[in-house]
């Protein structure tokens, strides 16, 4: 049965205004939000945050995002810190998967990347658990490859067809938006059949924070890993790597970034078969 709100509490598109202050509560729970995430996903597609109110504004609120009507992604769960423990956040969440449901094919694929200790109550929701994620942080160090290009060499067409084998679904728009936003930085290994690897490095609240980072193979991930870090040299940085690619995450173990803490990917429907081992850096834990 889906929990009802107390009276006193309404649900609705988010305005603007509340964006900026998800973006400050993401930042005061330690999630380190990138300076221009939510803005440039607000811009792209503003029905995808839902909000929750009382009297006094703002009560809560979350993402979810539809990547065209075949595939969605929770993100962004929170509710105001003196409001928690009182069944707000289980209407609230209920809520958000069900209006992005609605949006979407039935029985499409919905993605999240949850707090592992709230799987149980994800998969009460229709969730099941596929793997960890982990967050490595640590100072930037890097040395910088003269064979690798930037975004400008190969062209934003080159890197949306080659992201379309690590992601479920086609994200054409919302790539564009992610790679072309102010402060970001990407490189990019290429052969004599084009291209082999591309990362992407983004301001942040603190520091700088790696994602998307896909590669055909270790080598090339490293190779590309080496230059973003040598472009924010001194900087504090971090990168999300899915557990099971035990080659990436013994990379930057390498490079001295610990793992700080973990989410688990979880879907409702389908479960995408995505090339984990190929996957060096996930692109956002909020909007997958």
């Amino acid at each position: 049965m889906t929990p009802q709100l107390p009276p006193g509490y309404t649900l609705g598109p988010m305005h603007v205004d509340e964006v900026s202050t998800l973006w400050e509560w993401a930042r005061d729970e330690g999630w380190n939000p990138g300076v221009h995430d939510l803005s440039l996903v607000w811009e792209l597609q503003p029905e995808a945050f839902l909000a929750l109110r009382d009297a006094t504004g703002l009560a809560g609120g979350g993402t979810i995002f539809s990547y065209g009507t075949t595939f969605g992604f929770m993100g962004l769960f929170i509710v105001r810190k003196e409001l928690r423990q009182q069944g707000l956040g289980a209407a609230l969440w209920h809520a958000r998967r069900d209006t992005l449901a609605a949006r979407l094919d039935p029985g499409a694929t919905i993605g999240m990347d949850g707090v592992t200790a709230m799987t149980a109550f994800y998969a009460r929701g229709g969730f099941s658990s596929q793997y960890q994620s982990l967050r490595f942080a640590g100072r930037a160090t890097g040395r910088r490859d003269p064979a690798l290009v930037d975004l400008n060499a190969v062209g934003l067409d080159a890197l949306i067809d080659f992201d379309r084998a690590y992601v479920a679904a086609d994200r054409s728009a919302f790539l564009t938006q992610w790679l072309t936003q102010p402060g970001v930085q990407i490189a990019v290994a290429t052969d004599t059949a084009g291209v082999t690897g591309f990362g992407a490095i983004r301001p942040c609240h603190e520091g700088v924070k790696i994602g998307p980072l896909h590669a055909h193979t270790s080598d090339v991930a490293e190779r590309i890993l080496d230059q973003l870090l040598a472009q924010a040299d001194g900087e504090q940085v971090q990168i999300d790597i899915p557990a099971p690619n035990r080659a990436g995450c013994a990379r930057v173990r390498a490079r001295g970034l610990i793992d700080t803490f973990g989410c688990t990917r979880m879907y409702r429907g389908p479960v995408p078969q995505l090339p984990l081992a190929q996957i060096f850096g996930v692109t956002s834990f909020e909007f997958g």
